[in-house]
């Protein structure tokens, strides 16, 4: 069977799952599930950073199976929204993962000039998270008791995107050279010498010196947290296909090719490269998205790496296919081995933007994808 046949029949398991699980999920916010039941973030984090993610699975489903449920709950998230945008105190450097896949992504296939302002009032607000001395976008808000005004975070590479967007879109280049400053920092600071990516980063916010580095949600200082590792592999490829710049495409091929080089023989994903092999704690979403990286590289690649690339990424997707999905429609979740932080208590369990990646990856094979980066 081909890698197509293969996608496709896979694809037909999710979407056969998933209009049952939108039937009573209609008004949730998703974040994990327990039991194989959502948890629904709507009425107490309305502003978390993961909740875009859902309305992203909306589209993505209604791109491919034209179902109306998917865009009607897709748009009412879009809305409850809202109130997150007129809250300084959740309104952080996740912005692109927030309103790229809702109010973007619904303003892309409708032209919708209302979803069109969400996405430019989110872009303006992340353009001015920019710290122009350290050429970074500061990644979390600031406590009386916690100040992180000089931290700057790998997963900043994937928002990245949406300040691209808001250039594409109102040809302000205050967006495009936010967003490349940024990545051409991250490119610098993050990448390690093995192709390897830190997670945390801090610099003094005063003169925008770098002070040093965090191990973040990885196992410790200097290891190798799996999902960082995929945020940069597509946060890099990303800005490439936006900018058209060879030195990221140099920089993706190198985490691609440190990704690669550590994948188990299992195929599936520890949570940080460095843990001991004896330990099952595993991260599907890492692989997830770092499937997606792999198969837009390999699209853009200018060597012999592009069946490389191509192959690790089929190899990812089918391991989290034959050990990882659960196509059962009476459970909510559909990749159950997950893991948020190393050192925090919980691992392997379902969240939602592993779904998420998981069924943006299979689209790209099949050609069902709406583009959403």
């Amino acid at each position: 069977m081909d890698n197509k046949a293969w996608a496709q029949g896979v694809a037909k398991k999710i979407k056969e799952k998933e209009i049952e699980v939108i039937k009573r999920s209609v008004n949730k916010v998703p974040y994990i599930a327990k039991n194989g039941v959502f948890d629904d973030l709507s009425e107490t984090r309305l502003g978390w950073w993961t909740n875009g993610f859902w309305g992203g699975m909306m589209w993505q489903l209604y791109q491919a199976t034209k179902e109306p449920i998917y865009k009607e709950v897709a748009e009412n998230l879009e809305k409850k929204m809202d109130s997150v945008l007129l809250d300084s105190s959740v309104m952080d450097h996740d912005s692109g993962f927030r309103w790229l896949p809702t109010a973007v992504a619904n303003y892309r296939l409708f032209g919708s000039k209302e979803s069109r302002n969400r996405g430019m009032i989110a872009a303006s607000n992340l353009a001015g998270r920019y710290n122009a001395k350290g050429e970074y976008i500061v990644a979390w808000n600031s406590r009386p008791d916690h100040q992180v005004d000089g931290w700057a975070i790998i997963d900043c590479m994937m928002n990245l995107p949406l300040l691209y967007w808001a250039y594409e879109e109102s040809g302000n280049p205050s967006f495009l050279h936010i967003a490349m400053n940024h990545a051409d920092t991250a490119a610098k600071v993050f990448i390690r010498p093995d192709g390897s990516s830190r997670h945390i980063v801090e610099f003094d916010p005063v003169t925008g010196d770098w002070n040093g580095s965090y191990g973040g949600q990885g196992m410790s200082y200097g290891s190798s947290w799996t999902r960082g590792q995929s945020w940069a592999l597509y946060g890099f490829t990303l800005s490439y296909l936006h900018t058209k710049k060879e030195r990221y495409l140099e920089t993706a091929e190198r985490v691609a090719d440190y990704f690669i080089s550590c994948i188990p023989e299992s195929g599936l994903i520890p949570v940080d490269f460095y843990q001991d092999p004896s330990c099952d704690w595993r991260d599907d979403t890492a692989g997830a998205i770092a499937a997606c990286g792999l198969i837009e590289l390999s699209k853009v690649t200018k060597n012999w790496k592009k069946q490389k690339y191509m192959d690790a990424a089929i190899r990812l997707l089918k391991a989290i296919d034959e050990k990882g999905c659960n196509y059962d429609p009476n459970v909510d979740e559909l990749l159950e081995k997950c893991t948020a932080a190393y050192n925090e208590p919980d691992h392997n369990f379902p969240m939602i933007y592993a779904d998420y990646y998981f069924i943006e990856a299979i689209w790209k094979l099949t050609g069902d994808e709406l583009f959403i980066w």
